[in-house]
């Protein structure tokens, strides 16, 4: 018996890169699995079966259970449809792994509007489009659950040249800690993870030329968190966010300075100024 036997989970992006290696880890563990992509390139142009199909074909040879879906996040038909794969095959919903994300790196003096919304769009508005129907099936269904986003370093502490990326990360981790409110009460547990890996989306960005440095940053490393927040091992654990990569884990929080307070509470800049160090902490 794994640690996810009986369980059905959804991931979404996992034709390759981090999404892969979770799928098959989840399966591995017990999880029957639906292998969700696009399979489009990684500025989210293009479309084809080949990358999900791949993904299934591997996870049913090592003995575990899949079905692909090929659905785009970014819209509410899309997430319905994701949804729905799950259902006709599996039955239910146990975990959600938000992974399915987009480049279009710019610096924002060069950046166009449709770049800006493009990547907005599949990473922010799709975490949207395929938690709201697989959150309202957990609730209804009233057997708890796991749903993990997919925030970044980039969102959470920023990135030159990523506004729209970083813009639509921060997001998903305020998300994450506004819907783990909101899923107490049904017990759906809801984390982010801001994972560093080598994948197609990184493979030309600067650090990762090294090849010793291409093993440590594996995506291979990111699945043992995904596998640990679906299971029950982290039944006590909401609204939290990981960085996990290289071998490293740690909590990303947002902390608040004790700061300073002023008696009548109207500030001067001058009086600020003064005090920004205090302020600060």
């Amino acid at each position: 018996m794994g640690l996810l036997s009986g369980k059905v989970a959804i991931v979404t992006g996992s034709g390759g890169g981090i999404g892969r290696e979770e799928a098959i880890a989840l399966a591995k563990e017990g999880a029957a699995v639906v292998v969700n992509d696009l399979g489009g390139t990684r500025d989210g142009s293009g479309a084809s079966h080949n990358m999900a199909d791949a993904v299934v074909e591997e996870i049913q040879k090592a003995g575990g259970t899949a079905v692909a879906n090929y659905d785009s996040v970014a819209t509410t038909a899309g997430g319905q449809g994701i949804l729905k794969t799950a259902l006709d095959a599996f039955g239910q919903v146990d975990v959600l792994v938000n992974n399915a994300g987009i480049l279009r790196d710019k610096t924002l003096a060069k950046m166009t509007e449709a770049e800006w919304d493009i990547v907005v769009q599949v990473h922010l508005k799709g975490t949207f489009c395929v938690t709201q129907p697989v959150f309202n099936h957990m609730r209804e269904r009233n057997q708890g659950g796991s749903i993990i986003n997919t925030s970044s370093t980039s969102g959470l502490e920023g990135n030159f040249g990523q506004t729209n990326y970083g813009a639509a990360k921060a997001g998903i981790a305020g998300f994450t800690r506004c819907l783990a409110l909101e899923g107490k009460k049904y017990n759906i547990r809801v984390n982010a993870i801001a994972p560093v890996a080598l994948t197609r989306l990184t493979e030309d960005l600067g650090g990762f030329q090294d090849e010793s440095l291409k093993t440590k940053m594996s995506p291979a490393h990111i699945a043992p968190l995904i596998v640990y927040l679906a299971s029950d091992l982290s039944k006590d654990v909401t609204k939290k966010a990981f960085f996990v990569g290289g071998g490293k884990i740690s909590e990303m929080r947002m902390v608040r300075t004790e700061g300073a307070t002023k008696a009548d509470g109207l500030w001067t800049p001058n009086e600020i100024a003064n005090q920004i160090g205090t302020i600060l902490g």
